[in-house]
């Protein structure tokens, strides 16, 4: 594995797998009285967060600490980039403060691949969010709650993990909305096609690549680009989806005249009360946050979901701490023994 984070295509099937099979070490810390181990004691991870989020910085901060790693919170609004500071400068600075990760997120897609070019071989990047590239950690978080969801990982004695094979081998699953613009999209893509998953792109024309087709052979692998279909009308596919995977509708793109209107997107690709009737019993619900209630999806079909255990958003928000840690713990740990919460 690199000693970067990338993007999910580096990873390759057998370096996503193995970090979702590491995810259940942290899954268990997570259940316990103390969730801490000393695994990452005397590391220091920076977050340098150059657009606004709270789940994904609050995921790594709040990850990072249970390994027992001293955080730095960098601040673009706050800090001397305000003053003229370059980019590289500030990246510079807090490398000599003796870091041993970074986890960068920006607004414009490469930066955090810049990033790890500047820094030496003692620091380790991860992508928190590129523009419209990749979300690594994102997708690897969706993918793990997809296959705990559908496959439960066995009752073990407390401390114990049981060896299991991360799998969507069979499912199919939706990704509905505003793929072109989302980095989410994309990383799910790669990740659940990885694990065997079939994909179906929903969408209108003005919200997918212009030759999605194209798009998607220009970067996934064959094997896994041939299990990738696209639509127009999520009602044509509904009712045969084991995951209906929504995307924020990101409100500016109605001023860039790319939807007519919010009804409008609503009544063609919304989860209504009346979509969300068709479903398979069996069929769950995804979303990277923060959900635009009414637009995605209707504000009492969300409750009746998440009543139901159908509604996945707070488990994947849960193993999202889980991931991170997973990834940070891979790429600047020892690789020795977690260690038990006594001793953190």
């Amino acid at each position: 594995m690199s000693t970067h984070l990338l993007t999910l295509g580096e990873l390759g099937t057998q370096g996503i797998a193995e970090l979702l099979s590491l995810t259940d070490r942290f899954v268990e810390v997570g259940q316990r009285p103390i969730p801490k181990v000393p695994a990452l004691r005397g590391r220091t991870v920076a977050t340098l967060f150059f657009e606004e989020s709270t789940r994904t910085r609050l995921a790594f901060e709040t990850a990072a600490k249970r390994l027992s790693a001293d955080v730095l919170t960098f601040s673009a609004s706050s800090s001397s980039l305000a003053k003229g500071e370059s980019l590289r400068d500030t990246v510079e600075t807090i490398e000599a403060m003796g870091v041993d990760a970074m986890v960068v997120r920006h607004r414009s897609s490469g930066v955090p691949a810049q990033v790890a070019r500047w820094v030496g071989d003692g620091v380790s990047v991860l992508n928190g969010g590129d523009g419209w590239h990749a979300h690594p950690t994102q997708g690897l978080q969706d993918a793990y709650t997809l296959w705990r969801h559908f496959c439960p990982a066995p009752d073990q004695p407390p401390g114990t993990v049981a060896p299991d094979v991360p799998t969507l081998a069979g499912r199919r699953v939706g990704i509905v909305g505003d793929i072109v613009h989302s980095r989410v999209a994309r990383s799910e893509i790669e990740a659940y096609t990885a694990l065997g998953a079939s994909i179906v792109l929903v969408a209108p024309p003005t919200l997918l690549p212009v030759q999605p087709r194209e798009w998607i052979d220009g970067w996934l692998p064959p094997d896994d680009a041939n299990r990738v279909e696209i639509t127009h009308s999520l009602d044509d596919v509904l009712d045969e989806l084991d995951v209906v995977g929504l995307l924020r509708c990101q409100r500016e793109r109605m001023t860039d005249g790319l939807i007519g209107s919010i009804p409008e997107y609503v009544a063609r690709y919304g989860l209504t009360f009346e979509r969300a009737h068709r479903l398979r019993r069996s069929a769950v619900v995804t979303h990277p946050g923060p959900m635009n209630r009414g637009i995605e999806i209707a504000g009492d079909t969300a409750e009746d979901l998440a009543a139901d255990g159908r509604l996945l958003v707070t488990r994947q928000v849960t193993y999202g701490v889980a991931v991170r840690m997973a990834a940070l713990f891979r790429l600047i740990g020892s690789g020795t023994a977690l260690g038990d919460e006594d001793n953190a």
